[in-house]
């Protein structure tokens, strides 16, 4: 018997962005791991990001942490902006987001100067 709601296949309509820093982690590589950990208010439509921690083992967590004004910053995006990922690659590190389909994907200038801000903190180690 054929399913009659059967699962798309191939290529689903979902986006993210990448922001590379050229950056060796070397030996380091839990060094440069961190991610947003957001204290909310609010429900649904209305939830609203009141404060940022950023966990991981290593340094980046602790200096991303101590940056007061980026942490601002982050506080007035959406929930789905302000949640950040930070992790190595080969030979790079990693600013992420989450997947957006073709309707939410972009950019904003005040993400763009988040995502700068930390390349910053990245380079600094």
């Amino acid at each position: 018997m054929q399913d009659p709601n059967p699962l798309p296949w191939g290529a689903l309509d979902r986006f993210q962005a990448h922001f590379i820093v050229k950056r060796d982690a070397g030996s380091g590589v839990g060094n440069f791991v961190a991610k947003t950990k957001l204290k909310t208010k609010g429900h649904f439509a209305a939830k609203t990001v009141q404060k940022v921690e950023w966990i991981g083992a290593g340094s980046l967590a602790s200096k991303l942490n101590s940056d007061d004004e980026l942490n601002e910053m982050i506080a007035k995006q959406s929930v789905k902006d302000a949640t950040i990922y930070v992790e190595p690659t080969d030979g790079a590190i990693r600013i992420r987001n989450n997947w957006n389909n073709h309707l939410a994907f972009g950019i904003t200038k005040e993400l763009f100067e988040i995502y700068d801000r930390i390349a910053g903190h990245i380079k600094s180690i």
